[in-house]
């Protein structure tokens, strides 16, 4: 019994080094609508979350119609098809990021509860067994992330060293986007328990060098955790090549539905790691006075889980190994490099990151301003942009620090996926230029 086979996109297969991105486009929906009585809608906001192809549609919807019931529990005939489907999508997450063992995989519903989980995980290691000795934090203690993270890998670190004693220290940023490495051994030191850090940043599209911090921390004995939310949807992911502990990615960003995310962690480190929430399924005995726990995965998916959203996953992950990461990667960075050389022509604009593709993702940050050094609040911008049918986002894109190092109030970020088409970029440059009149008489 499976859900209908998911359809291959048009493409040269995995491994394939292009793929035909109309066709691709024809996958997609909502890609085809039209807004604000009848203005083509050009979607340029996919680093907030990504459009969603037919199949991933399908696929939820036929296990709701069909396959509907809870997992793991039940003997009848929808929990047993309930429960393959979701053991199945785990199956298929675990291959795409090249885990060597399935049960690494959690299922979570985003990056957050990820990154949560192992941040209160550490927290409830004060009160485990001698197995959980290693996540044990306290005064003297210290977590390490950068000043590029996304809050979602900030504030659970924050709320951590408030709960346990421990002190947080982070790894700054040149004025080009980059991090400022030349102090790494100052920063990550022998007093270090974790160290947390983003693949590639939301807001300047920086893609970090993780070998380089992952040799770091191995060299004082600390944990790593990478925040993959905008890695692993653009480009190919190995956690064995990475050579981190922890991998935390979010569904709704990679082609699949909102309300489901991914932990991955080394098997060793999950059977010793305490639980973060208590309930139904993640327990092994209970009695009134004491519980054991299941083993991982189970251990740390408590209570009924995300089991459409899962199928949904498992749907995507299919449509985007069969389009080929490799074939995805070089669309978007042929994508990002002409975009960035278009932003260029647009008088006043300036790009808050790296300013060529080399190491970087889809996500460009711009503030736009006149001769006169005013600012066009990004805002402002978005709302134009909106009424010419350009969906941007605009804020501090749940990454003020970076923000305030670059002394910017929010900015315009425009973010690409493996829809993205030139002649999108082309409208966006229009776009701006209406904004430039508009604002910048």
């Amino acid at each position: 019994m499976t859900v209908t086979e998911t359809r291959r996109p048009p493409a040269g297969g995995a491994g394939s080094g292009h793929y035909d991105v109309e066709a691709v486009r024809r996958d997609f929906p909502i890609l085809s609508r039209t807004v604000h009585d009848g203005v083509p809608l050009v979607y340029l906001d996919s680093a907030a979350t990504s459009q969603k192809p037919q199949v991933v549609l399908d696929a939820e919807r036929e296990y709701y119609e069909r396959h509907n019931a809870n997992v793991h529990r039940g003997i009848h005939v929808l929990a047993e098809e309930a429960t393959a489907l979701y053991e199945s999508a785990r199956d298929r997450v675990a291959a795409f990021v090249g885990a060597p063992d399935r049960n690494e995989i959690v299922f979570t519903k985003n990056s957050s509860e990820a990154l949560n989980l192992v941040a209160y995980a550490m927290s409830n290691a004060l009160a485990a067994g001698p197995e959980a000795e290693r996540f044990r934090l306290g005064p003297g203690d210290e977590v390490v992330v950068t000043e590029m993270e996304h809050h979602s890998n900030l504030v659970p670190w924050q709320m951590l060293c408030a709960r346990t004693g421990a002190t947080l220290r982070w790894i700054g940023l040149t004025d080009d986007g980059r991090l400022d490495l030349g102090n790494l051994d100052e920063v990550i030191t022998e007093r270090a328990k974790i160290v947390s850090f983003v693949h590639q940043s939301n807001i300047l599209g920086t893609i970090n060098p993780v070998s380089t911090i992952v040799a770091r921390a191995r060299e004082v004995g600390a944990l790593t955790v990478l925040d993959g939310s905008q890695s692993v949807p653009h480009n190919p992911v190995n956690v064995t090549e990475l050579g981190v502990d922890f991998l935390a990615f979010t569904g709704h960003k990679m082609c699949g539905p909102t309300g489901i995310g991914v932990l991955w962690g080394r098997r060793e480190l999950l059977e010793s790691m305490p639980p973060f929430l208590g309930g139904g399924e993640m327990i092994k005995v209970v009695t009134m006075s004491e519980s054991t726990y299941a083993d991982p995965p189970h251990r740390f998916e408590a209570g009924t889980p995300m089991i459409a959203q899962a199928v949904g996953l498992g749907a995507a992950v299919d449509y985007l190994t069969g389009l080929g990461m490799d074939a995805v990667a070089a669309h978007e960075h042929e994508i990002t490099a002409y975009a960035l050389k278009r932003l260029a022509e647009v008088p006043g604009l300036r790009v808050i990151g790296p300013q060529t593709a080399e190491d970087r993702g889809g996500a460009i940050s711009f503030v736009l301003t006149g001769p006169d050094g005013r600012m066009v609040h990004p805002h402002d911008v978005g709302q134009v942009l909106d009424e010419q049918g350009i969906a941007v986002r605009v804020g501090h894109h749940c990454a003020r620090p970076v923000c305030l190092r670059y002394n910017v109030p929010a900015t315009t970020r425009a973010s690409f996926h493996l829809y993205t088409t030139t002649a999108e970029i082309d409208a966006l440059v229009e776009g701006l230029e209406q904004v430039r009149r508009f604002f910048l008489p």
